[in-house]
C-alpha cells in the first residue's frame, strides 16, 4: 500500500470553480476535468462554471472506438476496466509539480493525443508525462476529444466537419482561462501533438478562433503526406455511413463503420486514415489556400516540426503476412526501400516542405528526425518511437512490441535528454547552441 504521507488531496480554486485533484510522490493531477459537453453531431457548448466541488469520474471517459490489434500489439494492451464511453468525450487533465515557487508561472504544454482520428484518450499510461512534469518543472495538460464518426467525418447540415478541431478549441481556452489557478502561464501555452494529434495541431494553427490562444507548437510524426485531395472520398465514406449514423447502440455502429471505410485501391494510401481534417468547412479554410494560411501565421507562432525515420515500419515490418514475402534476403531489401518511400511521402517530404514554406516566411522553425541507433532493433525509429522517450513510464510500456529489442535504460537516456530539449523549446521557443542533444536526434533550425 502507498503510505498516506505520499497521497492526498488538494483543491484549486479556479474561475472554473473548485476542483479537486490528487497529490502523489510530487506532482498533483487533476483528472478528467469535463470542458465542454455536446449532444451528437453538435458543436461543442462550454461547461459554465460551477459553486459545487468538481470531482473527477471513477474511471477515464472515452470516445467510441474500436480496439486496434495492432496498437496492442506493437504499444500496449488497454484496460478496458479503467475507462467509461462517452460520446461527448471533451475532458482534460492536468499534471503539475507538487511544489512551485510562490507567483511562479510554470510553462504549458498541451498535449493532443494521436490515433488516426479514430481511436485512442488523453490519459493512456503511454503518454502520463509525470516524469516529464518532475524533471522539467513544467504543466501538461492533455485534452480528449470526439473522434471517429462524432469528430473527424461530416460534411452535410445534419453531421457538420471538423467537430473533433471544435472540442480541441474549447480545451485550449478552457486552459488559457483557468491554468494560472494551476500555477501556469496563460501567455505561454505550447500545443504537442503525435501523428494525427500533429495533424490536428498544424491545422489548429490556422482555425478561426484561435488567435492568442497559444504560442507554439511542436509537430510529431504528422501524416501531412495524406493531407490533400480527400474530398471526393470522404463524401464516399460520409454517403455510406449515412444508414447508421443514428445508431443508439455506439459499439454496433463502431463494428459497421469498418464494413464502410474508403478503398485503398480505390484511393490510394489516403485510405488508411478515413477520418480527418476537413477543407472548406470552419473552422478551416478551403484547400488551396492552406500553404499560404500557413505562412500568414509564420510570425504569430514558433515551430518544432518533425519525425521518426522509419516511421512506417511500425505497420509494414510488424505485418506476419509481409514478412512471411519479405522478412530476408532479396524481400528484406524490398521491405526496407518501401519503408524508407512510404516514410518520406506521408511524413517526412510534407514536414521539411512545411519548414522551408515556414522559414521563408520569417517563421521561428526548427525540424527534427528521430533515429534508431541499434543494430539488434529490427523495426528501427517507427511511428510512435517517440512517445516512450518524451513520456518515459516504463511500466507502461513493459509489454509493448515497439520496444521489443531496446533496452529501457537506452529509451530512459536518451528520453531524458529529449524531454529537456522539447522543454526548453516549449519555454522559449529556442533551442541553444549548449543544449544536449540525445544521440537519436538530429535537429536543426531552418
Amino acid at each position: 500500500m502507498k503510505s498516506q504521507q505520499n497521497i492526498g488531496a488538494h483543491i484549486f480554486q479556479t474561475p472554473f470553480g473548485k476542483i479537486m485533484a490528487l497529490r502523489e510522490n510530487g506532482i498533483i493531477k487533476a483528472r478528467s476535468i469535463r470542458y465542454a459537453y455536446s449532444e451528437r453531431y453538435q458543436m461543442p457548448i462550454p461547461v459554465q462554471t460551477s459553486d459545487s466541488e468538481i470531482i473527477y469520474p471513477d474511471r477515464t471517459p472515452v470516445s467510441p472506438q474500436v480496439i486496434s490489434p495492432l496498437i496492442e500489439k506493437m504499444i500496449g494492451a488497454i484496460d478496458l476496466e479503467s475507462f467509461e464511453i462517452d460520446e461527448a468525450t471533451q475532458y482534460l487533465s492536468i499534471i503539475r509539480p507538487e511544489k512551485i515557487e510562490e507567483n511562479e508561472k510554470l510553462a504549458v504544454i498541451i498535449w493532443i493525443h494521436g490515433g488516426s482520428h479514430e481511436i485512442g484518450c488523453g490519459d493512456l499510461a503511454t503518454s502520463d508525462a509525470t516524469e516529464w512534469v518532475k524533471e522539467q518543472n513544467i504543466i501538461v495538460v492533455s485534452i480528449s476529444y470526439r473522434l471517429g464518426m462524432f469528430g473527424f467525418l461530416g460534411g452535410n447540415e445534419t453531421r457538420p466537419a471538423n467537430l473533433g478541431l471544435f472540442d480541441m478549441i474549447e480545451g485550449i481556452k478552457w486552459v488559457k482561462t483557468n491554468i494560472e489557478s494551476f500555477g501556469g502561464d496563460p501567455e505561454n501555452i505550447t500545443l504537442l501533438g503525435q501523428s494525427s494529434g500533429g495533424d490536428a495541431i498544424a491545422h489548429l494553427m490556422i482555425s478561426e478562433g484561435v488567435d492568442g490562444l497559444f504560442q507554439r507548437v511542436i509537430i510529431q510524426s504528422a501524416p501531412l503526406g495524406l493531407r490533400d485531395s480527400r474530398q471526393k472520398m470522404t463524401a464516399e465514406f460520409l454517403n455510406k455511413t449515412e444508414a447508421i449514423k443514428d445508431e443508439p447502440d455506439v459499439l454496433k455502429m463502431m463494428e459497421d463503420y469498418k464494413k464502410m471505410v474508403p478503398s485503398v485501391i480505390r484511393y490510394g494510401l489516403k485510405a488508411v486514415m478515413p477520418f480527418g481534417t476537413q477543407y472548406g468547412f470552419p473552422p478551416l479554410c478551403r484547400e488551396d489556400e492552406v500553404v499560404e494560411k500557413w505562412k500568414q501565421k509564420a510570425h504569430e507562432y514558433d515551430v518544432l516540426i518533425g519525425l521518426n525515420d522509419d516511421e512506417t515500419a511500425f505497420y509494414l515490418k510488424t505485418s506476419e503476412a509481409l514478412n512471411k514475402y519479405f522478412g530476408t534476403g532479396f524481400g528484406q531489401k524490398i521491405m526496407n526501400q518501401t519503408v524508407r518511400l512510404t516514410t518520406e511521402k506521408i511524413y517526412g517530404k510534407p514536414a521539411e516542405l512545411f519548414a522551408k514554406n515556414y522559414a521563408l516566411a520569417g517563421g521561428n522553425v526548427y525540424l527534427f528526425r528521430i533515429y534508431s541507433k541499434l543494430e539488434s532493433d529490427h523495426i528501427g525509429a517507427a511511428h510512435s518511437i517517440d512517445l516512450p522517450l518524451l513520456f518515459g513510464n516504463e511500466a507502461a510500456w513493459k509489454s509493448a512490441g515497439l520496444l521489443k529489442n531496446i533496452p529501457w535504460e537506452y529509451i530512459h537516456e536518451n528520453g531524458r535528454k529529449l524531454r529537456a530539449v522539447w522543454a526548453e523549446f516549449a519555454r522559449t521557443g529556442k533551442i541553444s547552441d549548449q543544449t544536449e542533444i540525445p544521440e537519436i536526434l538530429e535537429i536543426r533550425k531552418m
